[in-house]
This record gives structure tokens, sequence and C-alpha cells, in this order.
């Protein structure tokens, strides 16, 4: 008997339906400058596509990148060959990563520039989310500077399905809700400062991806069926390379989250 399948739910305006649970991929590709509560090395090529196959067992459908997260774009654009369309891709534009330490570029010809090696690296003709990897600099500065208007042009191309925001402040979600149609918002057993946003996010029709539900492996699976309970949110991103984790969390929800 196969795996029961995680439920999934429309991310807000978008038309987009993503499994309760996403796959979050910073550690396929960086390791350096990565704040997770232990040590890790990179995957191989066999043991990234065997994750994928789990995950696709158990119903999850979407996939968190960045170009911030070292190799994680290409080495997921190899893995998917063939299969892209069972998949939503998120990855975003705006912070750059060489090695050592993060840069941020929000204009728009960087933001047009960071999309187009993105879809490269990612072996595909589309991204169904690209979000504005903040820094934390005022939301009308990202704006001024041109990286909102290069998205919506590229949304409307048909380049990219949704425009999304990751920030550091219930603040910067707030203000990103005039032009995202999805926002990244931090919820976790330590930190529900968010919840708010995520309820006016919902209100507005912007779908929620929730990130650092585990305060990147200081928390326990048990809590996220209390995450996934929050009016509003659409899936939780978990970054893991553990097939037995994975499935932990999958375990978590799939009782626990089918309201919403």
């Amino acid at each position: 008997m196969g795996l029961k399948q995680l439920p999934r739910r429309r991310l807000g305006r978008t038309g987009i339906e993503v499994s309760i649970l996403g796959l979050g991929t910073v550690k396929f590709g960086r390791t350096v400058g990565a704040p997770y509560a232990s040590p890790f090395e990179l995957p191989s090529d066999n043991d990234i596509a065997d994750l994928l196959a789990m995950a696709q067992s158990l119903g999850i459908n979407l996939l968190d990148t960045a170009p911030a997260y070292g190799t994680s774009e290409a080495r997921l654009g190899a893995a998917l060959a063939g299969q892209r369309d069972a998949w939503t891709i998120a990855t975003k534009a705006g912070e750059e990563f060489d090695g050592n330490q993060s840069r941020f570029d929000c204009s728009a010809d960087h933001t047009l520039r960071s999309v187009e090696r993105s879809l490269t690296r990612l072996a595909t003709d589309h991204l169904d989310i690209v979000s504005i990897h903040s820094d934390g600099r005022d939301v009308g500065d990202i704006e001024a500077a041109g990286a909102i208007r290069a998205l919506t042009r590229l949304r409307e191309e048909g380049t990219i399905r949704a425009i999304g925001f990751s920030g550091k402040t219930p603040a910067d979600g707030k203000a990103a809700l005039a032009f995202a149609d999805v926002l990244m918002c931090t919820i976790n057993a330590g930190y529900s400062d968010e919840k708010p946003l995520v309820r006016a996010a919902a209100h507005q029709g912007a779908g929620v991806l929730v990130k650092k539900p585990l305060e990147r492996g200081l928390r326990h699976p048990e809590g996220l069926p209390a995450i996934a309970a929050v009016p509003g949110v659409a899936s939780i991103l978990v970054g893991t390379t553990s097939a037995i984790h994975l499935v932990e969390n999958a375990n978590s929800l799939r009782d626990g989250a089918n309201a919403g």
C-alpha cells in the first residue's frame, strides 16, 4: 500500500495548489554560512534523487530554492530532468552568495539577469514563484530600485506565475502586500509576531509560505500542525536532506493539517 498523500492547498490568488509541506533545498548546495543547529555535508546526486522520489511519494510538490543557496538550483535542474511538470518551483532574486558572504541587489537589471540565470540552472522555461530575497531594507527602496517592476514584466510575459516576498519583519511583509502574490512568513514555536501578517495576506488574497518553522533544526516537527492551522497558511517549508526527517515532518502534518 502506498503512502497517504499530503493535502494540498490553494496558494492565494495565484491559482497554484501546493502541498501543505514543501521541501527547502538550501542544504542541496550550500554549507558555508548556513545557520543550522548541526553541521552537514552536501548530499550526493543519488541522495538528492532519492529524496525527491520520497517527497513525491508523500505528495510533496513544492520545492524552495534560491541563487543564494549555492549550487542548489543547478542540482535541482539536473535532478528534475523529465519531471518538471510534477513540481511547483519557488526561487528568489535579490541575494547573491559568493561562497563566503552575501550581497544584495534589487535593481531591475539584476533581477532580470537573476531570473534568466535561474531558468537556465533549473532547466525550465518558467518559474512558478520568484520572491524578492530582502536584506531588510525599506520595501519602498526595493520598489524604487526596480525589482518589482522587473518581476511584474516577467509575470505579464508568463515567464513567472507569481511574485513573492521574503522579508525580515512583519512591517516588511505588510508593505509588500501592495505587490506580492505570495508572502514568505516566519512562524515557529518561539516566534509568532507574523501571525497577524498571515491573516492580512489571506484577507488580500496573497498566498503564504511559512519559512523557519523548526528554527533551523532547533524545534521538533510536532509543532508543525499548529502552524498549518493558522488561517491563510498554504504550505510550510522545511529544509532537509534526510528521508527520515522528511517522513517525520510529513507524518506530523498528515492528520493534523486538513483544515484550511
